[in-house]
């Protein structure tokens, strides 16, 4: 086979860590995003099908790898709970992504020049 039909990618995924352990990932940024759209942790992981122990799990670990909490619940009852993002939360959504797209243009320039 004649080696200039091939075309290579460099492919990548990354994840922000904070000395304890994992911090953000795709996975994680999601999750607060479905918590700001449906104001619920057990929504959120519902939408996402993974068990609210899972989800609150994931929030709790991003809140205590966090200086302040990116997420704050209130236990439901007769008015209801729920949750919501805190400013922090936000800017943490808004870094990922920031993030994610110089890494994805770096794979792409990268895969530019990739030959064999």
């Amino acid at each position: 086979m004649d080696s200039s039909s091939f075309t290579y990618q460099v492919k990548g995924r990354f994840w922000i860590e904070s000395p304890q352990g994992t911090f953000l990932g795709i996975g994680r940024v999601v999750l607060l995003e479905r918590i700001r759209e449906y104001g619920s942790i057990s929504a959120a992981a519902r939408s996402m099908q993974m068990s609210y122990r899972q989800a609150w799990e994931l929030v709790n670990s991003m809140n205590q790898h966090s200086q302040e909490p990116l997420v704050h619940s209130a236990t439901g009852g007769k008015g209801g709970g729920g949750a919501s993002l805190t400013l922090t939360g936000e800017k943490a959504i808004t870094l990922f992504w920031a993030v994610k797209q110089d890494f994805d243009e770096f794979l792409a320039k990268r895969s530019e020049t990739l030959s064999l």
